[in-house]
């Protein structure tokens, strides 16, 4: 080849017997009249062979979450991009440049076929992230999931089932102090109410978060579904509660540790689990509901500027100008406020109607 003289194996005998070393030495002489080394194609094949079987759609999907990691996404968001990989785990020692739609498409099929529409949705928009910052990284050659859309069940529009009557909302915190479950997510339900946060916000909070002089928690962006810190006011109640907290934890860096090993927090669905217990369904109740009771109840009293309210939900404006604009944090009515809705959860739960009626004429 070009001169040179070079030897190429066909195989061991009796592995390869004469007729198939023959055909292999007819091919070798074919490419090199073609002006193909057949040396050189057998040893790039081979390290294709190795590149692809180390780069599976598992093992690049871990890469991506390790990157979406260093962006410093909240911990929340990291926690269910694991959970959709391993709901793709089927897929997951393919190479990624063997993977077709067909083959995503037979997965998803059996996510839907238990019913979990949103997650089958969600774990194909995961894949097409996977696939494209494979293809970024010359790994794979498109995006198959492309093809999918259309091709999976629309899930319905679903909202946080919540408690919006302030009579209902009374007879739940009633039933809360009923509970004799695990203390830590007791008090895990029992804050939640009054601090308006996500769900995922509270169970993954620190110590470290809490400033009691100030009476202020200060949420990290990481945490953040809008990658910014957010600022909790404490009221006396919040901070009763912490302080009851305290002791079940000692020394530990999450404030909700979990039941079995105090270096996690507690599990996503824990709260949730405490009131099926409580005999509320997940119809009736859910821990990401607790927002909307705020947001409905301080919206129907009147007594709040709807933007503060919002700035306690940590909702972004809808409205691209005014949120740049609009720079005003509402801080010292939202400090009133969560006070105020703190009291009036009280009043709720203690059922006095003399104390609800003078909150709300106030």
């Amino acid at each position: 080849m070009h001169g040179k003289q070079k030897r190429i194996a066909l195989g061991a005998y009796p592995d390869v017997g004469l007729a198939e070393a023959r055909r292999k030495r007819d091919e070798a002489k074919l490419k090199i009249h073609e002006g193909t080394d057949p040396l050189a194609e057998r040893k790039r094949h081979k390290l294709v062979g190795k590149f692809k079987a180390s780069n599976c759609f598992g093992d690049l999907a871990e890469e991506y979450i390790e990157m979406v990691t260093k962006e410093g996404r909240s911990e929340a968001t990291i926690e269910k991009t694991k959970w959709l990989l391993e709901k793709l785990r089927p897929i997951a020692g393919t190479p990624i440049a063997d993977l077709q739609a067909v083959d995503l498409f037979a997965v998803l099929k059996k996510i839907e076929a238990q019913g979990h529409f949103e997650t089958a949705r969600r774990c194909r928009s995961f894949a097409s992230r996977v696939f494209r910052y494979a293809a970024a990284s010359g790994r794979a050659d498109s995006d198959p999931t492309t093809l999918l859309r259309g091709a999976l069940i629309a899930p319905r529009p679903k909202h946080h089932a919540a408690l919006v009557e302030p009579e209902e909302v009374g007879g739940f915190l009633r039933a809360l102090d009923g509970y004799s479950g695990y203390p830590i997510t007791l008090l895990a339900c029992k804050i939640l109410p009054h601090v308006m946060a996500r769900p995922g916000e509270l169970r993954l909070a620190r110590w470290a978060e809490f400033d009691f002089e100030k009476a202020v928690w200060t949420v990290p962006p990481e945490r953040m579904k809008m990658r910014r810190p957010h600022y909790v006011p404490l009221s006396r109640q919040v901070v009763a509660l912490l302080e009851e907290l305290r002791p079940y934890v000692g020394g530990e860096d999450y404030v909700f540790p979990a039941f079995h090993t105090w270096k996690r927090p507690l599990s996503e669905n824990t709260m949730n689990a405490a009131y099926r217990r409580m005999g509320y369904g997940p119809r009736d109740l859910t821990s990401h509901g607790f927002r909307a009771t705020a947001s409905s109840l301080l919206n129907q009293c009147g007594k709040w500027n709807p933007d503060a309210i919002e700035r306690s939900l940590a909702h972004a404006d809808g409205n691209q100008i005014r949120r740049i604009y609009n720079r005003t944090p509402y801080w010292e009515e939202r400090v009133r406020m969560h006070q105020w809705w703190s009291d009036y959860l009280d009043a709720l739960r203690s059922d006095d109607e003399a104390a609800i009626s003078a909150l709300l004429e106030d």
